[in-house]
């Protein structure tokens, strides 16, 4: 199937090709559905926290001295969030245009916009012509939003001046990611394509906030790995092979960050997406809850440090009693009865894990996974995100399961992956292999099937402890399109 040249070119990208072969064996033979024993509900799955549960999570996190960093995924370009407008200029048609109502809508509303001013600097309202105004948005001899990522765009407008994502994050990892001696750490990962404008953007904007909010700033920028990319094949399940006749190979999805977030040495890691952050009015809401979060993720872990230390050292049919309730009550997890010559060694394998407390709203019709109970290749039931791909919609239980969810996915989470000795987890140890995505694509002209790994609050966090807790839907302001910057919380 391969020669010695592709073989040079997986060994160039650091890919080992026995994972290759095992990729093209997952093309052929698909994901198996998971099976979904019910949604994680405030009955079962999902916590809501009380005032004196709030309070006491604060207090935790306000005397913890250990390390925390702020983890934004911001890779991603921003065509999807400007897709209505592609599909506008794509009839080039003037008249057209102007009948339609999303484009209609947006410029009608471009004032409004944060990049009216940028627009007006470039000149884009000299023609009458409503598709150019479109095209100096989204191409290369405007302000070019189509292909920059997201945290780069200008998102909000303030009185004395706007501001992008990128900035946002910052403001905001000032509030819950500063360290004892006032220094906040954030690490962004990028494109390679972007890094330089990142920094370039950092570099100017960092002095400001650093004077204005009295907090330093260690700013990090990684990028996904070469090494992490996956082969593509054609309909037929064979190499997907370039004109030139090299191997095609494409970036694996948000779940290869999983390597990423292998390489961090902190003892708190909080993960947020670069388009949810809403403008600085909101920040001490939003604060509020990442400190909550963290001060139950310290509860949490504290217990399970506790229990394998008693494990260590007073191991007994009492405890094993005692560890199997609090993995009901405290993890929603359900655990399979196993022979008393195994249990101890079981129970120390479940217990010495990553953990990770997931924020969840209520649903409200957004896109995205949500929280369920699920069961394991061990017999267990735990709590897992799961994302529509990875449920077998022809099942009428699975349906059935879908329309009893109450809350879903925004990508508020707070992790601790270091065991209690101190050391990094392996976190690659703990993902499952057996959940991913394939999805068809083009190149060239011609079809090929992808293949994104577990996505990384997925099936990469598959085989983490997991509790889900109930956060305000204020603290969710996600920007998927770009009519979402009309909302009151980017206004």
């Amino acid at each position: 199937m391969f020669s010695s040249k592709d073989y040079d070119q997986m060994a160039q990208s650091g890919i080992n090709r026995e994972v290759v072969l095992n990729q093209i064996e997952t093309f052929k033979k698909g994901f198996p559905y998971l099976e979904v024993v019910s949604a994680a509900t405030p009955k079962k799955g999902v916590k809501i926290l009380s005032e004196s549960e709030k309070s006491t999570a604060i207090q935790r996190c306000s005397s913890f001295e250990g390390t925390i960093c702020k983890f934004v995924p911001a890779s991603g370009a921003a065509t999807r969030m400007f897709k209505e407008l592609y599909d506008v200029i794509m009839t080039d048609n003037e008249h057209q245009s102007e009948n339609n109502p999303l484009s209609a809508r947006f410029l009608n509303e471009l004032k409004r916009f944060p990049f009216y001013e940028d627009l007006k600097v470039l000149g884009a309202f000299t023609t009458d012509n409503k598709l150019d105004i479109i095209r100096k948005v989204l191409n290369s001899d405007g302000l070019n939003y189509g292909q920059l990522p997201k945290g780069l765009l200008k998102f909000h407008r303030y009185q004395d001046e706007t501001r992008t994502p990128f900035e946002e994050h910052l403001i905001e990892a000032a509030q819950y990611a500063r360290s004892k001696q006032g220094v906040a750490t954030i690490t962004f990962t990028v494109s390679p394509e972007h890094i330089d404008l990142f920094k370039k953007l950092a570099e100017k904007v960092e002095p400001v906030y650093q004077k204005r909010y009295g907090c330093k700033f260690d700013i990090l920028f990684t990028t996904q790995k070469k090494s992490t990319d996956t082969i593509a094949v054609d309909p037929e399940n064979k190499p997907f092979r370039l004109n030139d006749s090299s191997l095609l190979f494409r970036p694996a999805g948000h779940g290869a960050l999983i390597e990423n977030l292998n390489d961090m040495d902190y003892d708190i890691v909080i993960i947020k997406n670069i388009d949810n952050i809403p403008m600085e009015r909101y920040l001490d809401n939003n604060s509020q809850w990442k400190k909550i979060l963290t001060g139950v993720l310290l509860e949490i872990r504290d217990k399970l440090f506790a229990y394998l230390h008693k494990i260590e050292n007073e191991y007994s049919e009492h405890l094993a009693e005692e560890i199997y309730r609090f993995f009901s009550i405290e993890l929603s997890t359900e655990l399979p009865k196993v022979p008393d010559t195994l249990i101890k060694d079981y129970l120390w394998a479940k217990l010495d894990r990553p953990v990770r407390v997931c924020g969840v709203v209520k649903n409200l019709g957004e896109p995205g996974g949500g929280p369920f109970l699920v069961r394991d290749s061990d017999g267990s039931v735990s709590p897992q995100i799961l994302e529509g791909a990875q449920l077998n919609l022809n099942d009428k239980k699975t349906i059935k399961t879908l329309s009893e969810s109450t809350h879903f996915n925004p990508v508020d989470i707070v992790c601790s992956f270091k065991d209690h000795e101190g050391e990094r987890f392996n976190l690659k140890l703990f993902t499952d292999p057996e959940t991913g995505f394939i999805s068809e694509k083009s190149q060239e002209g011609r079809k090929l099937k992808a293949l994104e790994l577990p996505g990384l609050w997925n099936g990469a966090m598959s085989n983490w402890n997991t509790v889900f807790v109930e956060v305000p839907v204020s603290t969710f302001s996600p920007v998927k399109t770009v009519f979402d910057l009309l909302r009151e919380e980017h206004q």
